[in-house]
């Protein structure tokens, strides 16, 4: 009994302690908000839209309007680069170099006449002939892929010379 009699004195005086003890007061509240602003007495210009006719930066469309072409021809059975296409390929390479983020494909193409293997093969080639120059031209090689289309994809369905030598191209293809 002397046990419960100092248990219960214990905790008897445990809660006078703790009944004693300072209380926590309350947070002091936040402070009023700020006195609302006189409002200007003109409003402000919204911007000028972008214009309508310019291209996205960095887009197919830029690509197109500052290279000229995606483009470009070559002869029958032949692969070399030409003046021409070293022009249209340096204008190409000068826009890859202001957007070094931006991934291009090389396709290949051919004409309608040879087997379908043997155009592939040249289509591989042209592909290649124009990535080599972007390459030599300071675009970096892992930013170009080739395929070949062979003759699978023509752009003029003709069978006549003027048809084939649309036909006989690699074209760019930039990601919209």
């Amino acid at each position: 009994m002397a046990r419960l009699v100092t248990k219960i004195a214990l905790v008897s005086a445990l809660v006078l302690t703790a009944a004693c003890a300072p209380k926590k007061k309350l947070a002091d509240l936040p402070p009023p908000p700020p006195p609302p602003q006189a409002a200007p007495a003109e409003p402000a210009p919204p911007p000028p839209p972008p214009p309508s006719n310019m291209p996205v930066p960095g887009s197919r469309a830029d690509f197109l309007a500052q290279a000229g072409s995606d483009t470009v021809h070559f002869a029958t059975d032949a692969y070399d680069i030409d003046a021409e296409s070293q022009a249209i390929l340096t204008k190409q390479a000068a826009w890859m170099a202001k957007y070094p983020n931006v991934t291009a494909t090389i396709e290949g193409h051919c004409d309608e006449r040879g087997t379908r293997e043997y155009n592939l093969a040249l289509g591989d080639r042209r592909a290649n002939a124009a990535k080599n120059y972007l390459v030599n031209a300071g675009v970096s090689a892992s930013r170009l892929s080739v395929i070949s289309y062979g003759k699978e994809k023509p752009i003029a369905t003709g069978s006549d010379e003027a048809s084939w030598a649309q036909n006989r191209r690699a074209v760019t293809v930039v990601p919209q």
